[in-house]
């Protein structure tokens, strides 16, 4: 008997999704039956993509596209309606890391960079999606946030700012959807092995962490039209003690 596809004829849309989390997220909805919308900037790294999506008997949509292209982005409402109607899942994943460096060192092109890819690029993409979420029966809504939406290191000012601003900005919008059929919620992986960990964090040895595709699995959740949370932030490190610890007991039980 063949598994039943929980996302089975559902659409998704995931922002960076080329590599790293955005990538394995896009993997582990199309195993699920979703049809995926991928976005990044180049469409190498996508066609790749593609090819495993397909290998895995799902389909997808590729669309190369730099989140700084406010036009673009402003479009992409529009033209998802004219061909499906509707959106039942947005993963805003995209994000950069930005310069590492004191605030007064940090130029006036990198901190508009950071802030138009990691926080207004959302804002877009809700006011361009929202019409079409909510159109869906159970859309949902998740935003990919950071520790370091809390401030509290030095020199990551640029990122860390984007990532406050995106967290107040997603619990925002949840609010305004409290009484709506789409649930929005925000998601910390914590650290996980991707080429910005690296770049940050160089002398770190990438397998004592997470990989993105085991933090994709809590993004699945938050996607899935069961899920009844709304307004949360998610750590991936609680969220994954949690689920073991529910192995553990029902494994006892048993």
């Amino acid at each position: 008997m063949s598994k039943t596809k929980r996302l089975q004829g559902r659409l998704a849309f995931v922002s960076g999704a080329s590599r790293g989390l955005g990538r394995a997220t896009a993997l582990a909805l199309a195993r699920e039956g979703a049809h995926i919308i991928v976005t990044a900037r180049t469409s190498g790294a996508l066609e790749e993509l593609d090819d495993e999506i397909r290998a895995a008997g799902g389909a997808a949509t590729l669309l190369a596209l730099d989140l700084r292209k406010s036009d673009r982005l402003d479009q992409l409402g529009p033209t998802i309606f004219q061909r499906w109607d509707k959106l039942d899942v947005l993963v805003a994943n995209a994000g950069i890391l930005g310069p590492l460096s004191p605030l007064p060192h940090v130029t006036a092109d990198a901190w508009t960079s950071v802030i138009e890819t990691n926080l207004s690029a959302n804002w877009r993409l809700i006011r361009t999606f929202d019409p079409l979420l909510q159109r869906a029966k159970a859309a949902r809504v998740v935003f990919v946030s950071s520790s370091a939406a809390t401030a509290k290191n030095a020199y990551w000012g640029p990122y860390a700012v984007s990532k406050a601003g995106l967290e107040a900005l997603a619990k925002t919008y949840a609010h305004e959807n409290a009484n709506t059929p789409v649930n929005v919620n925000i998601v910390d992986p914590g650290p996980m092995a991707t080429a910005m960990r690296a770049k940050a964090f160089p002398g770190e040895d990438p397998k004592t962490i997470p990989t993105p595709a085991d933090v994709a699995q809590l993004v699945l959740e938050l996607c899935l039209p069961s899920e009844k949370r709304n307004g949360d932030i998610v750590r991936y490190r609680e969220w994954s003690k949690a689920k073991d610890a529910a192995a553990a007991t029902a494994e006892a039980e048993s």
